[in-house]
């Protein structure tokens, strides 16, 4: 190689390095799945708590890797008597190897209706502060083929720093062509043009902007989505927050996740 080549190939490897050291870097994100989505009271949930990707800013469903530690973590199910419960105890590890696999708990829901699942987790990594929420919900029922009546306690926040707050019902009236509707807030206040992602799983949304697949809030930090079919929808969004700093980090990084099971037909109405 050339004195001139290998110049030009040094500049061009630097640049890179440059353009890598000051993108900012997104944390990994988790989130909770729980299954069966409807059972009977009495019967056993599954409650699974994942580690996302990162390397593509977000764009897909896949599972990078499971936490290495549960500290910072919290995992509770609240129930339609407002008991909460934590699940942190009874997390254990499914995977052979430390970053294989994810954590997985039981639940057994002691009372009929909407039992929200609720996941937070603070930690610091590589020099960056990660804040993270998560939910899904699970129904249950004295008999499958009577849904307990819809409730609007999933409408209301919990608290978390970033979180996405479910309007519309995650299962009653839900499936294939019907709404589902989020609304995001930063710090207790609507989010307002901010970008929430859904995405069903098996699906890479495209680079940059997805419109098929991603919504800007509007002034009171809402949105909406129709999934086509029925799958797993993990819904995200991020905030950076360079500003917010500390001794052991340079910045802040929040996510919240929303994982529905978006059931083929509806499962209060004969209707598809």
């Amino acid at each position: 190689m050339s004195d001139v080549s290998y110049s030009t190939t040094a500049v061009r490897w630097g640049l890179l390095l440059v353009a890598l050291a000051v993108r900012p870097t997104l944390a990994h994100d988790t989130w909770v799945q729980a299954a069966p989505r409807q059972v009977r009271v009495g019967d056993v949930v599954h409650v699974d708590l994942f580690l996302g990707n990162h390397g593509n800013d977000h764009r897909d469903f896949k599972v990078a890797g499971k936490l290495g530690s549960l500290d910072g973590v919290t995992l509770d199910v609240l129930g339609p008597d407002g008991r909460r419960t934590d699940l942190v105890p009874d997390l254990v590890d499914l995977g052979y190897a430390p970053k294989e696999g994810f954590w997985s708990a039981r639940f057994i829901p002691g009372a009929a209706g909407l039992h929200g699942i609720a996941h937070t987790r603070t930690g610091i990594h590589l020099g960056k502060r990660g804040i993270k929420s998560g939910k899904t919900y699970v129904v249950a029922a004295e008999s499958l083929d009577e849904p307990p009546s819809a409730t609007a306690a999933h409408t209301e926040p919990l608290g978390h720093p970033l979180e996405l707050v479910l309007e519309s019902h995650p299962l009653l009236r839900a499936g294939p062509g019907r709404e589902v509707a989020v609304r995001l807030v930063f710090r207790g206040a609507p989010l307002a043009d901010h970008r929430v992602s859904f995405i069903p799983r098996g699906t890479t949304l495209a680079a940059g902007f997805d419109p098929e697949f991603e919504r800007h809030t509007d002034a009171v930090g809402r949105c909406t989505f129709t999934p086509r079919e029925g799958n797993l929808l993990l819904v995200v969004a991020h905030v950076d927050a360079p500003e917010e700093s500390g001794p052991d980090f340079k910045r802040t990084v929040y996510s919240a996740t929303l994982v529905l099971d978006i059931p083929e037909r509806c499962p209060c109405c004969d209707e598809p």
